[in-house]
């Protein structure tokens, strides 16, 4: 082997077992299959070790129960929160809380808590239009309390 390249010698010694017969021991071939599992379930496997999808087709049919079988019952449609029925701007003003002393850190609590009930990410979908109204009209009514606040503490 001396002269050959690194290469050529391993192909040599490569050759040179082929033709003593040596072969891969059956230890060495990794397994298809996952250590305690139970291949019984998985059914026939392919030459590639792999399930065919009707045996586990089959696996999963046999050990489903009726109600795993059964198709979905319809989610009950939900009802619209009271509070949402309130879109009238007097209605929303007294669910706010507004009051003639207000601080600017009070109306940014308000304005925090009343999205945390009305916003309208947080509502059936059937129900954010109602939820928009109200917090369109909640903002308004924060505002306008904000700039009488301002114009009040100005003089």
């Amino acid at each position: 082997m001396f002269g050959m390249s690194v290469f050529q010698s391993v192909l040599e010694r490569l050759k040179a077992e082929e033709d003593e017969g040596h072969t891969v021991r059956e230890e060495q071939v990794p397994s298809m299959s996952i250590r305690g599992f139970n291949q019984g379930f998985v059914g026939n496997l392919s030459s590639s070790g792999m399930a065919d999808s009707g045996s586990v087709q089959r696996a999963y049919f046999d050990t489903a129960s009726e109600d795993m079988l059964a198709p979905p019952k319809p989610l009950p449609k939900p009802v619209m929160p009271d509070h949402l029925c309130r879109i009238r701007p007097d209605e929303i003003a007294a669910d706010l809380g507004l009051t003639d002393d207000e601080t600017l850190t009070g109306l940014a609590d308000k304005r925090r808590r009343f999205a945390a009930q009305n916003h309208p990410d947080r509502h059936y979908q059937d129900f954010r239009s109602n939820a928009t109204v109200r917090m369109k009209i909640a903002n308004m009514l924060i505002d306008e309390a904000l700039r009488r606040l301002q114009v009040m503490q100005r003089t």
